[in-house]
């Protein structure tokens, strides 16, 4: 009976292998349950395996940090140590050196000073310090108490007796033996603990081992965790969510749409071969009337899609009519032979073209209509020649010219998509004029500022730079305009003049204006020591790009020397 049933489950597990086998070479021969059980099984496994190493992963992170963490805060110790010996060394020898006490007495504060620093380290050395390390610690500690007690001895002779006594206390043998065996004591540590932060890097290096077998469960529990989702998706809810929609489909009369699943060998397959049975008898049912429904969709949708499209078109024709009338320029787009394709209201008004000339007219009527007002006097022929040469080369360009009445037209053209040329124009006679009238003034401006008799200094408000200078600023200052200009005062004058020239400038900021002079005495770096009258007005606001400080400034030493 017991022979009967183990060969009985022998053959079931060898039938089972052989789906298995046919499964991984493409063929669906696995039911739903035996794929999820299998999967089930292997995730349980390797989650096993994952528990056993996390547990051995902490542990052996857990020894790592320990060791690691004392090793590095004891040889951060020693080095901290090491440097303070050599710090109070360096105090000693200023106290060797000092010519009387007043001199040796910061010396000597700074010595007791990294005494007690030294002691501290020492007493955090030892709290990271393991048992193994207790007698190596404490003669070293022993040996720090002598030298501290040794540098508390040098300081008080220095101090109480004088610099000779402390240079006869502290240079000696016995000090220097001292010196010596606290260096051996720091090398010996320091190797201890370089020896520790080899065996801490030696468990590192296991760690990661243990960490990377980690990473690896990790990845395969992840695996079969997705490949479990992904096998109950496409297996099971997957595949009945969309035979689902594939019968509410045919529910809605939807008989052409396809059955999913239709090859599998599984109950899914035989549900989905169902579906399909019911598919195929609807759709003998309504196929004449499905024709019918069609063929009047079809022309409903024509007609439907034809008024969509004249509507968009009659809409984006009255936006750019509206866009273009609209613009504060000229505009007028040529296609490709120099043909009018459009124009707006304000070419019309430049040139004063009459409503004869609409789009579809040529550029060579728009200039013979030119010819006759007197807005045009070249050559048309040699104008459309070189405006359809630009047209065929679509080369943008820039420039103005210059009508018979007077006035100034900007003009702007570019290439269009499909071989056409837009032309965007400006009148810009006012601007021009404008231009002309402002460039005068500032030039008489500068002439008058550059020959006044008193210096005239223009400062940023923002950040107190210089930005101008006459003629005569330039004379009193020593400098030229290209050594002030870009500076502030520090960066020209000594600490005392700049400080007080800042002075001026927060009264002027608080003042408003400064009409009344102020008569200053200023170390000039160029010309010595001036006395100087100054009034000050500001120009703008803060916050404005445009607010300045300028100064009026007369050099009155001379007059003040006569009079002395």
């Amino acid at each position: 009976m017991d022979a009967a049933a183990s060969q009985s489950g022998l053959e079931a597990v060898i039938r089972l292998l052989k789906k298995f086998v046919r499964f991984a070479r493409g063929a669906d021969t696995l039911s739903v349950a035996e794929k999820v059980y299998s999967i089930a099984g292997c995730l349980a496994i390797v989650t096993t395996f994952l528990l056993v190493m996390s547990v051995q992963t902490v542990r052996l992170q857990t020894t790592y940090r320990h060791m690691y963490a004392t090793s590095a805060e004891a040889a951060i110790s020693i080095g901290r140590i090491n440097a303070l010996i050599y710090a109070i060394v360096m105090e000693s020898r200023g106290i060797y050196m000092s010519g009387d006490r007043s001199t040796m007495k910061p010396f000597a504060e700074g010595l007791e000073r990294r005494n007690r620093e030294l002691a501290d380290a020492v007493k955090g050395l030892e709290r990271t310090a393991g048992d193994d390390d207790a007698d190596q610690l404490a003669s070293f500690r022993e040996r720090i108490a002598q030298f501290i007690e040794f540098r508390q001895e040098l300081v008080r002779r220095g101090l109480e007796i004088g610099p000779a006594a402390a240079r006869e206390w502290g240079d000696n043998d016995a000090n220097r033996t001292l010196r010596s065996k606290l260096n051996v004591d720091l090398e010996t540590l320091e190797r201890i603990y370089r020896q520790r932060a080899q065996e801490a890097d030696e468990l590192a290096d296991t760690n990661r081992y243990a960490a990377a077998y980690l990473f690896m469960l990790g990845l395969a529990a992840l695996y079969l965790a997705g490949l479990n989702v992904v096998v109950m998706r496409s297996s099971v809810v997957g595949a009945l969510a969309e035979i689902t929609r594939a019968t509410d489909r045919i529910a809605d009369g939807d008989v052409k749409s396809e059955v999913p699943h239709l090859g599998r060998h599984d109950e899914i397959g035989h549900l989905a071969r169902a579906v399909q049975h019911f598919r195929d008898a609807v759709a003998r049912i309504f196929e004449l009337e499905e024709l019918e429904l069609d063929t009047a969709q079809a022309r409903d949708a024509a007609m439907t899609e034809r008024d969509k499209f004249n509507d968009k078109y009659q809409a984006k024709k009255w936006q750019l009519s509206a866009a273009i009338n609209s613009m504060p320029q000229g505009l007028i787009m040529l296609d490709g032979k120099a043909t009018v394709v459009a124009m707006n209201a304000n070419y019309r008004r430049i040139y004063n073209l009459p409503e004869t000339i609409q789009a579809g007219s040529t550029l060579e009527e728009i200039l013979q209509h030119r010819v006759k007002s007197g807005l045009f006097s070249g050559d048309v022929a040699k104008y459309v020649g070189a405006v359809l040469d630009r047209i065929a080369k679509r080369e943008p360009t820039a420039y103005e010219i210059a009508l018979n009445d007077g006035r100034i037209i900007k003009i702007y053209e570019r290439p269009m998509d499909g071989g056409g040329w837009v032309s965007v124009q400006e009148d810009v006679t006012d601007q021009r004029q404008r231009e002309r009238i402002l460039e005068r003034m500032e030039r008489f401006l500068a002439t008058i500022i550059e020959n006044v008799a008193e210096g005239i200094i223009a400062k940023d408000a923002r950040n107190l730079r210089y930005v101008f200078v006459n003629r005569a600023a330039e004379k009193m200052i020593g400098m030229s305009r290209g050594e002030i200009i870009g500076k502030t005062a520090r960066e020209l004058f000594s600490a005392d003049a700049a400080a007080l020239i800042e002075k001026r400038d927060q009264q002027l900021l608080a003042q408003k204006q400064q009409l009344e002079p102020i008569v200053d005495t200023i170390d000039n770096p160029a010309r010595g020591r001036r006395v100087i009258s100054a009034r000050r007005v500001q120009i703008g606001g803060a916050g404005e790009e445009s607010h300045m400080f300028v100064t009026m400034v007369e050099d009155r030493t001379e007059q003040m020397v006569a009079a002395a």
